[in-house]
């Protein structure tokens, strides 16, 4: 079946090239890890795979269920209401032993961004929530109730803010805070910030309250290493991050898994001879074209890469 591009709500980034990068074949089957409005997940429908799609959003997951309602049988779209950390748990529930491919859309999708009750974005004034799965700690739990020391260490390392404390100092003042549009005035006027400035202060202090009550970095950290272990021989492995502590993770894991010694902090190895990646590429950037037409692709950084034969390697 042709799923029409017209119920999209957003524009997928480097649809073209990770649709390349992944070369979908018909009777593969591909994971999309970050299903979001389902653009990537489209094209391999229609490319003649089956697609296993993870989304932790529950409206994710809901509006692409209207697509199952259709299928032929058996199904070539399973959607999977849970995090990508957990892709391998749920390949081996659904008794899949070999996957084709695997891409991962890291971060926040433009609909949740769009969305002003979701608290994602200072652009809109909504209630500072900020999950992705609708459920947990909220970014106002977070904020109302830690310390300043932990509120500027996750400004620091997630938003890279380097005025860091004196905005944890701003916040912790200004408590309790309840929108959007509280905690940017409050980051403003902190950071000093003028109408006009090139970019608004707010958005590295949002980055990163968002990163934390995701835990967006530990996950992306998991699902790399779940993908590792799914991919058979020839699997393709295509990840599109939008900042650089997403891109680091990404690139620091291709240079490893891709390498014949070592390991890493994160993935001590034992006994590998030979590396688990090949053909990595270097980053694809989106065209001066795309980003014309849909100016959040200017962030958007693709790496891929071909996993071989080796063994996966074990986690410590």
């Amino acid at each position: 079946m042709t799923y029409a591009a017209d119920t999209v709500p957003h524009i997928p980034v480097l649809l073209d090239e990770v649709i390349a990068a992944l070369h979908p074949q018909p009777g593969d089957v591909i994971i999309d890890a970050t299903f979001g409005a389902g653009g990537y997940t489209r094209k391999l429908l229609d490319a003649g795979a089956t697609v296993h799609a993870f989304d932790r959003d529950p409206d994710a997951i809901e509006a692409g269920s209207a697509w199952t309602e259709t299928q032929e049988s058996p199904p070539r779209l399973i959607l999977h209401a849970r995090r990508f950390s957990e892709m391998a748990t749920a390949m081996a529930e659904a008794g899949v032993t070999k996957i084709d491919g695997i891409t991962m859309d890291i971060g926040v999708s433009s609909m949740q961004l769009d969305q002003a009750e979701r608290g994602f974005a200072f652009s809109f004034d909504g209630p500072l929530d900020m999950r992705m799965s609708q459920e947990g700690e909220s970014a106002a739990d977070f904020l109302n109730s830690a310390s300043e020391t932990a509120i500027a260490d996750v400004l620091y390392h997630y938003g890279e803010e380097r005025q860091s404390r004196r905005v944890a100092r701003a916040i912790v003042a200004a408590r309790p805070l309840e929108t959007t549009g509280e905690l940017a005035r409050v980051v403003r006027k902190a950071l000093g910030y003028h109408p006009g400035a090139p970019k608004d202060p707010a958005t590295r202090s949002f980055q990163a309250i968002r990163i934390h009550v995701n835990a967006e970095l530990d996950e992306l950290k998991d699902g790399l290493a779940a993908a590792e272990h799914l991919l058979g021989e020839g699997g393709r492995l295509a990840m599109v991050s939008f900042h650089s502590l997403e891109d680091r993770i990404v690139k620091r894991y291709l240079r490893e898994a891709s390498s014949t010694g070592g390991g890493s902090r994160h993935m001590p190895v034992l006994d590998r001879a030979a590396p688990v990646y090949a053909s990595v590429s270097k980053a694809i950037r989106a065209s001066d074209k795309e980003v014309n037409d849909n100016p959040r692709s200017r962030s958007a950084t693709l790496r891929h890469a071909i996993r071989t034969a080796a063994p996966a390697r074990e986690v410590a």
